[in-house]
């Protein structure tokens, strides 16, 4: 197998964006008074990678749809805005990792998040030119599977070259969805149920050396 497309998770895999989106859910979701208490970081972690109207719903039990839509609007507005003033906080090794890998492979990625959360994150810290393409759920409304799919038809990228990094079980499961190769970040939010059976990663900058170089064996 020659691996020549990379496609990357974001929040958990290439940063992490907690402490300034947990500031604008606990500003919003004060002023509607939704809340008994100010939610932390770490009370963040088991929504990583989920898609924000579930959160929404979670967080809030019995709010209707049209409320949850209302306050997700809000939400999403102040957190590009902010995101693309304040960003998120890189994993160690991702900057390196990234401007290194680009000169070998072309960056893509696929994540659950809203419409110009991924522009946010590229603008930020100036990746622009580092990802030749990108897809979100808050752009299409698929599910993660899906818009894998999608970036890959658009991009004409095949099962034979690329691969999928993410840090989720939604991650592993929407690659092997369609037919990926996935590469397991531990360092990131969630758990692998089948772990043991997947390459994986303690930290970013382990993608540059053995675990692609070895990819044959994926």
């Amino acid at each position: 197998m020659n691996t020549k497309n990379l496609i990357f998770d974001l929040d958990g895999t290439l940063w992490d964006s907690r402490a300034t989106i947990i500031k604008i859910w606990n500003e919003v979701l004060g002023r509607r008074q939704l809340i008994q208490r100010e939610l932390k970081p770490e009370d963040m972690n088991q929504y990583m990678g989920l898609l924000a109207h579930d959160i929404i719903k979670d967080i809030i039990p019995g709010i209707s749809d049209l409320q949850a839509h209302e306050l997700l609007s809000e939400i999403v507005a102040e957190e590009n805005k902010i995101l693309h003033i304040q960003g998120g906080i890189l994993y160690e090794g991702v900057e390196e990792t990234l401007k290194s890998l680009a000169n070998t492979h072309s960056l893509f990625i696929v994540s659950n998040c809203q419409d110009g959360y991924i522009e946010s994150f590229l603008d930020y810290y100036q990746f622009n030119d580092l990802f030749i393409d990108f897809e979100s759920h808050g752009r299409t409304q698929k599910p993660k599977s899906e818009n894998i799919q999608l970036l890959m038809e658009r991009n004409g990228l095949t099962i034979k070259n690329s691969i999928y990094i993410g840090d989720t079980q939604t991650d592993h499961d929407s690659a092997r969805a369609n037919g990926l190769p996935f590469i397991f970040c531990k360092y990131g939010f969630g758990k692998l149920a089948d772990s043991l059976y997947e390459p994986a990663i303690l930290t970013f900058s382990d993608l540059s050396g053995s675990v692609l170089q070895n990819n044959e064996d994926f």
